[in-house]
């Protein structure tokens, strides 16, 4: 029987196993490497990315602030024009009162009797002056009751007065206003 002795194929046979193995670890480390680099540079990328969606959120939420601030300036103006405009209704209502006043008031003086005071405060009115007879100043004080913007008209003191030799009636009257609804 021949013998062969195989030992030195074996041995040579393991040493090209032992490479090629060594060679796929380091060729997979390699990979393992180049893929773990890959995911690095993507996840820098991702995070580059978000750093600057937040740096462009942060520029708008800045312009966006100032719009409110000047929205917030606008509603302060708007309201205090508000405040101002409805001073100018309050305003030209309170003008129309008093002309509407002396306006009845003249309306409602009869003949032979003049007024020597006018004075209002708080829609209390004093009246003072003269008149021919007592019957004129009867009609005067009723004149006024019937008017529409005076009320409670009362006779303070009436008194005989004498004014350049003929005797006339001084009187006071108090009454109060009363501003009809307007149209």
């Amino acid at each position: 029987m021949i013998r062969i002795n195989l030992l030195p194929v074996r041995a040579a046979q393991k040493k090209a196993r032992l490479r090629s193995q060594l060679s796929i670890f380091f060729l997979c480390l390699i990979l393992v490497g180049a893929g773990c680099g890959a995911l690095y540079v993507q996840q820098m990328f991702a995070v580059d990315s978000v750093r600057d969606e937040i740096a462009q959120l942060e520029k708008q939420n800045k312009i966006l602030q100032k719009k409110i601030g000047e929205v917030r300036n606008f509603e302060k103006k708007k309201a205090d024009l508000g405040k101002k405009l409805d001073i100018l209704e309050q305003l030209k209502a309170g003008k129309k009162g008093p002309v509407y006043l002396l306006d009845e008031l003249s309306r409602a003086l009869p003949d032979k009797v003049w007024l020597t005071n006018f004075t209002e405060n708080g829609g209390q009115i004093n009246l003072a002056g003269f008149g021919v007879d007592e019957h004129i100043v009867a009609k005067f004080m009723e004149n006024l009751e019937n008017s529409k913007y005076y009320q409670n008209v009362e006779l303070s003191v009436t008194e005989q007065a004498k004014v350049g030799g003929k005797k006339i009636q001084k009187f006071t009257l108090k009454c109060r206003t009363e501003t009809p609804p307007s149209k």
